[in-house]
C-alpha cells in the first residue's frame, strides 16, 4: 500500500518497508526546490510519522553495522540542510553524496546560477555551470559516526556536459589524492563570473559551515535508501535528507 495525498493517516504498521520506501520517494517527488520553511512544515505534518515508522524498522541500528553500506554514490532527492541551497540555481539531479573507501566523503553539487539573472533565466540551457565539492571525512567511535569539513573546492564551466556520476566521483578522488594537507582551516573564497553581489556573503556561509563540527545520525539505512538526521552543530535544530543509491 502506498500512502497517497487522499490517503495520509493509515494503520503504518500494516505497510511493508518497501512501500514506506515508495511512499516516501513519491511524497517528495518535485518538492526539494521548495523553500527551507515550507520543506520544514511539510517534513513536520507530513513526513515525520514516515520517517519515526521507518527508525523502528531500521534493519542496521548500530553504526558499526552501517560502515559497510555506505560506500559508494548516493543522490539526495529531499532535504532541509540549508547549505545545499547557498548557491541559486542547483540542478538536483546533479548532486551527490559520495564516500570513498579511505574514510573521505564528498558532497558535490552543481549550479546554474547565470540562469538566475533577469533575460537569462528564460534559457532551456545553463549559459554556464558552477560545481561546488565539500570534502569530508568520516569514521565511527564509540559506536557514533564522526564527521570533519576538511576543504572545499570550487570550479566555474562553460558549456553544459552534465556532471555525471563518474565524472563526480573522479573529482572528488583527484582532489583528494592532490591534496597532502586537507585539513586546513583556508577555504577558497567563492568567485562566481557576473554575481559579485552575492559572492562575499556566500563566502561567508560556506567558512561558517567548513569550521561546524557535523553530527550524523542514520535514522534508516539498507543498501539502496537511507534516511539521515544531521546537525551542523549540536544546538541547531536537525535537518533530515532522504537519499538513495545511484552507482
Amino acid at each position: 500500500m502506498i500512502i497517497t495525498p487522499e490517503n495520509l493517516s493509515p494503520d503504518l504498521n500494516t505497510i511493508s518497508t518497501e512501500d514506506l520506501k515508495k511512499t516516501l520517494i513519491n511524497l517528495t517527488q518535485d518538492r526539494d526546490q521548495h523553500r527551507l520553511n515550507q520543506k520544514v512544515k511539510f517534513y513536520q505534518e507530513q513526513l515525520a510519522p514516515l520517517f519515526e515508522e521507518l527508525s523502528r524498522r531500521n534493519p542496521y541500528p548500530q553504526a558499526e553495522d552501517q560502515k559497510g553500506l555506505i560506500g559508494g554514490i548516493w543522490s539526495p532527492i529531499w532535504s532541509t540542510i540549508p547549505f545545499q541551497d547557498i548557491i541559486p540555481g542547483r540542478l538536483r539531479e546533479q548532486s551527490y553524496q559520495i564516500f570513498l573507501d579511505n574514510g573521505y566523503y564528498g558532497n558535490i553539487a552543481r549550479y546554474a546560477p547565470l540562469n538566475q539573472l533577469p533575460l537569462l533565466d528564460k534559457l532551456s540551457q545553463p549559459l554556464g555551470v558552477y560545481d561546488l565539492l565539500l570534502i569530508q571525512k568520516y569514521e565511527i567511535q564509540d559506536n557514533q559516526w564522526l564527521i570533519e569539513n576538511v576543504g572545499f573546492k570550487q570550479r566555474f564551466k562553460l558549456g553544459v556536459t552534465p556532471l555525471s556520476q563518474e565524472k563526480a566521483k573522479t573529482w572528488l578522488k583527484e582532489k583528494v589524492q592532490s591534496q597532502s594537507d586537507l585539513n586546513s582551516s583556508e577555504t577558497e573564497i567563492l568567485n562566481l563570473p557576473f554575481l559579485k553581489s552575492i559572492n562575499q556573503k556566500i563566502s561567508k556561509q560556506l567558512k561558517g559551515a567548513f569550521k561546524a563540527k557535523p553530527q550524523f545520525e542514520h535514522l534508516y539505512i539498507d543498501t539502496d535508501f537511507r534516511l539521515v538526521k544531521t546537525r551542523r552543530e549540536a544546538k541547531q535544530r536537525p535537518s533530515y535528507t532522504i537519499t538513495v543509491k545511484v552507482g
